[in-house]
C-alpha cells in the first residue's frame, strides 16, 4: 500500500512537472509556429482575399487548388528533386572528405595546427555573396560536357561541398577530441590496424557528432541562394530557392498565395530531417566520446 501511495505520488508530480514546463514553453511555440500558421492561412486563400482590406486571418473557404496551381506554376517537382540531389550529394561530399581531416587535427600533432584551425574558422566569416563573380568566372573557365560547369549540378555541388567542408572540419574535429584514446590504443593491442580501428571503433562512437553535421550542411546548402541564382540559367536544373524567388522577382502582379504555398512545402523536407534525426542532434551536441 505505502508503495502505491509512493508510485502514485511520483505520476502525480511528473504530470504536474510537464504541465509546469509545456506553460513555461508555450510562448516560445506560438512564436516559432506563427509564421508557418501564416504561410498555411494565405496559401489556403482565396486570391481575392489574400491583399483584401480589411484584412482576414481565416479565408472564407480553403483553396486547395492554390498548391495544384503553384506545383505546375514552379515546375515543383523537378525543383524539390533538384534540390535534394544537390544538397544530398554535396553533404556527402563535404562530410566525406572532412572526416579524415578532423581526425588529423585532432589526433595527430603537426607545425602550425593551431594556425589552420584558426584559418578554418575565418572562412566561416565570409559571405558566399562575396565569391559569386569569382566562382562564376573559374565555372565559365572549367570545360565539362560541350561547354562548361556553369548551368550545371556538377559546378554548384562542387561549390557547395567547398563552402561546407571548413565548417564541418571545424565542427567534427571539436567533437573527435573529446573521444578518448584509450578506445583506439585498446584495439591496437588486440591487432586491430589504425585504419580498421577507426571505422570499427572510432567512427561508432562519433557518429552522432557526424550525423549532426551532416544536417547543418544539408540544411546549408537547401538554404543556399546566391551561389546557385549565379550558376544555374535553365528552368528545369533550378532549385526551389530560385523557383519560390521567380515567382516574386520581376513581376507586375505577385501570386502571394502561390508563394506561400511554395514556401511551406519547401520547409517540409528539411522539417521531417531534423525530425527523424534528432535524436542523433541532441546526442551530438550533448555528448562526449566516452559512455
Amino acid at each position: 500500500m505505502p508503495n502505491a501511495i509512493a508510485q502514485n505520488a511520483e505520476k502525480t508530480a511528473k504530470i504536474r512537472r510537464s504541465i509546469i514546463c509545456w506553460l513555461a514553453l508555450s510562448p516560445l511555440i506560438v512564436v516559432v509556429l506563427f509564421p508557418f500558421v501564416v504561410m498555411l492561412l494565405t496559401a489556403l486563400k482565396p486570391q481575392a482575399e489574400v491583399l483584401s482590406y480589411p484584412t482576414h486571418w481565416l479565408p472564407s473557404y480553403f483553396a486547395w487548388q492554390n498548391f495544384g496551381d503553384m506545383w505546375e506554376a514552379t515546375q515543383f517537382g523537378t525543383a524539390l528533386k533538384n534540390s535534394l540531389l544537390l544538397s544530398s550529394l554535396s553533404t556527402v561530399c563535404g562530410v566525406a572528405i572532412s572526416i579524415p581531416a578532423a581526425y588529423a587535427l585532432a589526433r595527430f600533432p603537426f607545425k602550425g595546427k593551431g594556425l589552420y584551425r584558426r584559418f578554418l574558422l575565418a572562412t566561416q566569416m565570409l559571405s558566399p555573396i562575396l565569391l559569386v563573380i569569382g566562382l562564376f568566372k573559374l565555372a565559365a573557365s572549367i570545360p565539362y560536357g560541350y561547354g562548361n560547369l556553369v548551368d550545371s549540378h556538377i559546378g554548384v555541388i562542387a561549390t557547395y561541398t567547398a563552402l561546407n567542408t571548413a565548417f564541418s572540419v571545424w565542427m567534427l574535429q571539436s567533437y573527435f577530441s573529446t573521444i578518448a584514446r584509450d578506445m583506439e590504443e585498446a584495439a591496437w593491442l588486440e591487432g586491430c590496424g589504425r585504419v580498421r580501428a577507426v571505422y570499427q571503433i572510432f567512427l561508432p562512437l562519433a557518429l552522432p557528432a557526424i550525423v549532426v553535421t551532416a544536417i547543418f550542411a544539408f540544411i546549408n546548402a537547401w538554404n543556399e541562394f546566391a551561389v546557385v541564382y549565379t550558376l544555374i540559367r535553365s528552368p528545369e536544373n533550378k532549385p526551389l530557392t530560385v523557383q519560390i524567388v521567380d515567382l516574386v522577382a520581376g513581376r507586375y502582379s505577385v501570386e502571394w498565395h502561390q508563394v506561400m504555398a511554395a514556401a511551406l512545402l519547401a520547409t517540409l523536407p528539411v522539417a521531417l530531417l531534423f525530425s527523424w534525426l534528432q535524436k542523433y542532434f541532441v546526442q551530438g551536441l550533448s555528448s562526449g566520446g566516452v559512455k
